[in-house]
């Protein structure tokens, strides 16, 4: 990597941020088959802890929100949204996200962009713009990728792990 090139972050990370995740409705993922699920916060379910890196590519589209990469730590797993049926979804695959994180060029199918107001935030699809991660009211529902931004919860609480 050419500490020149201006298309490139050039403050690499020696590890992931490690992230706790909830949406707006107190429920936190979990992994159930190489799916996330959201499930309610009830004191003894395990949440599913999310490793966040930034992505280092700047050549992507500006004004989204901070391009990152989010992925899981025990099984090495990242977020990627990938069509399928003829629409963005969600999928859980190998990959380890420190690769992802120092790889010039980024994997756009990782990449999302997120945007952060006050303690809310969103992730959208740096491959499927206007697709959100999104998670449903009902309990026990998978993760998914929506457009609909009103009639879906695309909002959450990404707090650092501590």
């Amino acid at each position: 990597m050419s500490e020149t090139d201006p298309s490139v972050h050039t403050q690499a990370i020696d590890k992931p941020n490690l992230k706790k995740i909830r949406d707006i409705h107190q429920q936190v993922l979990v992994l159930q088959d190489k799916t996330l699920i959201a499930v309610p916060d009830d004191g003894v379910v395990h949440p599913t802890i999310l490793t966040s890196t930034p992505c280092r590519d700047m050549s992507l589209e500006n004004g989204k929100g901070s391009p990152i990469y989010l992925g899981i730590v025990d099984p090495k797993l990242c977020l990627c949204c990938e069509e399928s049926g003829g629409q963005p979804t969600l999928e859980l695959k190998e990959k380890d996200i420190m690769e992802l994180h120092h790889a010039l060029k980024a994997e756009e199918s990782f990449v999302f962009h997120v945007n952060t107001n006050g303690s809310i935030s969103t992730f959208q699809s740096a491959a499927f713009p206007g697709w959100f991660i999104s998670s449903s009211a009902e309990q026990g529902k998978p993760i998914k990728m929506t457009k609909d931004v009103g009639k879906d919860n695309t909002a959450f609480h990404f707090d650092p792990k501590v």
